[in-house]
């Protein structure tokens, strides 16, 4: 088996003092094949920028150690130095220096008399030629980015890490940037990790996804199989946003909020505890004695994302254009039939 680019190995970090301050990152091992474009997602506050910081070099892991292209590059007793590490980095804000010009800036890394025929090919693999004499402040939040990226990749990076490179740019050219981004790395022979918090951005462009929550590593797995096979309840709702429903193992029925599914037999009754839906397999039956409340309504194109509330949960249904319903109707909710689910623990298939 081909040994990996970056290994990720048991790696915990606290930025204080356990357990006084609780732990950032706690038992993550993540690897990354060359020339992968791998994500790095999940919501603020994570850990995905430390796990970022300790891979350039800024911060040094509690427990755990970081190897790149088989060599150890961190642990908590050694850190190879980032000028060291062929690390590049591309952060939110650009971190452009103000008083050097796009050339210069794209320069700034290489060595005193280093051949700039690389700084040359990444002017004009990203279409950046034309603002060469250019400032930072004349650039567009585009043109700033691809700086960006031109100055991680011209000391000849085989790593690059992207801390949410397009969160500040607008649609169009977030869109237009993120579709490149591949194909960038892979001219350059790159390897890259993204971090975002943006599942449809992860799961567009990247060869896998890994998932993060509190620290702790949930799923790291191609985009078909995160979606088909989510690994927990969370992974589920934050990247998919299905549907998480508590589920009654008592009886010969096993009952939800909103349906009943058949028991499967060959699962212990104490270990199915929640179902996983998507918003397809829930229909809606507005009706003035209904025991559901529909909060809000988000119009997607072609249908409608309502936000209902039944008891205690809050669900994501979707509903046809035709069958308009208001915010603040009432109504009664059914699993439709011949709908599937997923049954935690277990990531269990079932049919509702």
């Amino acid at each position: 088996m081909q040994q990996p680019f970056l290994k990720i190995e048991n790696i915990w970090h606290s930025y204080g003092t356990w357990p006084r301050t609780p732990w950032t990152l706690s038992s993550v091992d993540l690897s990354l094949q060359k020339g992968e474009l791998v994500g790095l997602l999940g919501p603020s506050g994570c850990g995905k920028t430390t796990l970022l910081r300790l891979i350039a070099g800024f911060e040094r892991p509690s427990r755990g150690t970081i190897f790149l292209d088989g060599n150890p590059i961190a642990n908590s007793v050694n850190v190879l130095p980032p000028e060291l590490r062929a690390v590049g980095m591309v952060f939110q804000d650009y971190a452009l220096f103000p008083h050097l010009n796009a050339w210069r800036n794209v320069c700034f890394g290489l060595r005193r008399g280093e051949d700039t025929c690389r700084a040359e090919w990444l002017f004009e693999l990203l279409d950046l030629v034309p603002f060469r004499q250019r400032y930072p402040h004349e650039l567009s939040g585009g043109q700033r980015q691809r700086l960006a990226l031109a100055r991680a990749l011209a000391p000849g990076t085989s790593l690059v890490l992207l801390d949410e490179p397009f969160s500040n740019l607008d649609v169009e050219v977030r869109l237009r940037l993120r579709s490149q981004l591949p194909r960038i790395l892979q001219t350059c022979g790159a390897t890259g990790l993204l971090v975002t918090h943006d599942p449809q951005e992860a799961l567009a462009i990247c060869d896998r996804v890994a998932v993060l929550r509190s620290g702790e590593l949930h799923q790291c797995a191609p985009p078909c199989e995160l979606v088909d096979q989510p690994a927990t309840p969370f992974v589920g709702r934050f990247v998919l946003q299905r549907n998480i429903i508590p589920l009654d193992t008592s009886g010969d029925i096993w009952s939800t909020p909103i349906g009943s599914i058949e028991r499967l037999n060959d699962i212990p009754i104490n270990e199915a505890s929640q179902l996983m839906v998507d918003d397809q397999v829930i229909q809606v039956r507005p009706h003035p004695s209904g025991e559901a409340l529909i909060q809000s309504r988000e119009f997607q194109g072609t249908h409608w994302i309502l936000s209902i509330s039944i008891g205690d949960h809050v669900l994501r249904v979707r509903q046809p254009l035709e069958e308009l319903v208001n915010t603040g109707d009432r109504c009664f909710l059914n699993f439709k039939p011949g709908g599937s689910g997923i049954i935690f623990p277990g990531a269990i298939p079932c049919t509702l």
